[in-house]
């Protein structure tokens, strides 16, 4: 692996399909505090700083769709590519209980500097790679929590995200409801119609089909969970894509 802010996986596969993980990593970069943005390491593991097991999920999902796969290598607390660049989140500064201190003094210099750094490169990645196959689809991996600090359990398995473009996702949707014993939801446990993220940047500025899938991260902590979750993914978003005719 290189300190470039993305890796791109299997860029010769000819699938419509392009699956993006934009939370797939923790590192911090050394130029940043020198690698750390002064929390502990059980906090730097924890959901806050990425999608725990989605670059695994999102990997395994692209070599069984065919697809090329796009990965963020920076944390989301340096600064998160699935927001827009003016979204008030893009660079937190207290999460889910705690406080990321190389974060207290980020000014808008500060903001820039690493838009120009890591979250312009890693969409002019997803941008390239979509821009260069004809009628692509985007599927984005991402994981949640079982729980936030202080709230009630999260009793879904799997969500899929969608905007009002739902010509992938309602397929999704009915084939994950197929699935025995699977809790699904559908714009849960947040929406998928979030102004200037990945998705609205990259399908639906463009008018191309689109899925965000949250799969929750205590299902897909080890290699098992993911092999089993990415063979899941791909046979489900087959099969929707040809119900959807699309």
């Amino acid at each position: 692996m290189t300190d470039e802010p993305f890796h791109i996986f299997g860029a010769d596969r000819a699938a419509r399909w392009v699956v993006t993980c934009d939370h797939a990593t923790n590192r911090v970069p050394e130029e940043i505090c020198g690698g750390s943005l002064g929390i502990d390491a059980a906090d730097m593991a924890r959901h806050i700083a990425y999608d725990v097991g989605a670059a695994g999920v999102a990997l395994g999902l692209a070599e069984r769709l065919r697809a090329p796969a796009v990965l963020s290598n920076f944390s989301r607390l340096v600064i998160d590519p699935n927001r827009g660049e003016d979204d008030p989140t893009l660079v937190m500064k207290l999460y889910d209980g705690t406080i990321i201190p190389a974060n207290r003094a980020v000014d808008a210099a500060e903001t820039e500097r690493r838009l120009d750094a890591y979250h312009r490169p890693y969409h002019r990645a997803v941008a390239g790679l979509l821009a260069g196959r004809p009628a692509p689809i985007l599927v984005a991996v991402h994981s949640f929590t079982p729980q936030f600090r202080g709230r009630p359990p999260r009793p879904w398995h799997v969500s899929v995200l969608h905007t009002a473009d739902r010509r992938l996702a309602d397929p999704l949707l009915a084939r994950l409801r197929r699935e025995h014993g699977l809790v699904v939801g559908a714009n849960e446990p947040y929406t998928g119609a979030l102004a200037g993220d990945s998705i609205d940047r990259h399908a639906t500025a463009h008018g191309r089909p689109n899925a965000l899938v949250e799969v929750r991260n205590d299902l897909i902590s080890d290699d098992t969970g993911q092999d089993e979750w990415a063979e899941r993914l791909a046979r489900c978003l087959d099969e929707a894509l040809a119900d959807a005719d699309l």
